[in-house]
């Protein structure tokens, strides 16, 4: 199992929420490239990048850690928050973004996102079902809607999207443990799914229980920045 790092940016700073509540911030580092170059340091291969203040304004924000981050590092970066508009799409993959992560807009405009997937390839996308209760959230956690986590998958497995990842945001930031229950029927659902586990991993136990139970990865975030699993385990694991 492939371990993905998160880094989440408000106003260009390295921040972690607690269940999504903007209120319930707390930044980390002023300087993500330093994060950036930690996790490469150790021989991860991946980020996860998450630009919450575009996820909130509905247009990408923090072009320049992107830019940054990608230039400076050789990680292969999956970028998210704000992607509406296929301009945005391709100054986040021009920016160096190895993957584009979609999350609301692929319930909003489906019809748009089918179409990016057809004109870019599926590849080049990430699908983020962020859920709460087993239906999908949006809007940076925000707006509920009526859609399971299961149909969501599926409507877009279809369309040839095989990296997914799923965030229990009843279990995001808290670390009191992964949503072990929820990904286990996911995977039983769909077993050809490349599952990506995010969300409520709080120590080495989880990662091993994740790769147990056949997710292909799983994104650490503030497990790794309140110390709970350190670098050196990070490193170990991989």
């Amino acid at each position: 199992m492939q371990i993905i790092p998160a880094i989440d940016i408000i106003e260009g700073k390295c921040v972690r929420l607690t269940e999504g509540d903007y209120a319930q911030k707390k930044i980390y580092n002023e300087n993500p490239l330093e994060v950036a170059k930690a996790f490469e340091g150790i021989g991860l291969m991946r980020l996860h990048l998450v630009d919450l203040d575009g996820a909130k304004a509905g247009e990408v924000i923090n072009w320049k850690v992107l830019e940054k981050i990608a230039t400076q590092t050789s990680l292969k970066i999956d970028f998210g928050g704000g992607i509406k508009k296929e301009a945005t799409l391709k100054m986040v993959l021009e920016s160096g973004a190895t993957y584009a992560t979609i999350g609301s807009l692929a319930v909003k405009n489906p019809a748009l996102f089918q179409e990016w997937i057809a004109r870019f390839g599926a590849d080049v996308f990430m699908l983020g079902a962020d859920v709460f209760e087993e239906k999908i959230v949006i809007g940076g956690w925000l707006e509920k809607t009526n859609i399971t986590v299961f149909d969501f998958m599926k409507m877009y497995m279809d369309k040839g999207v095989s990296q997914m990842f799923c965030t229990d945001i009843q279990k995001d930031g808290k670390l009191q443990g992964p949503s072990i229950e929820l990904y286990e029927k996911i995977i039983n659902q769909f077993p050809s799914l490349n599952l990506i586990a995010s969300g409520g991993v709080s120590s080495l136990d989880d990662l091993i229980e994740l790769e147990e139970i056949g997710c292909s990865a799983a994104i650490v975030g503030k497990a790794i920045y309140e110390n709970k699993i350190t670098i050196s385990d990070l490193a170990n694991f991989n």
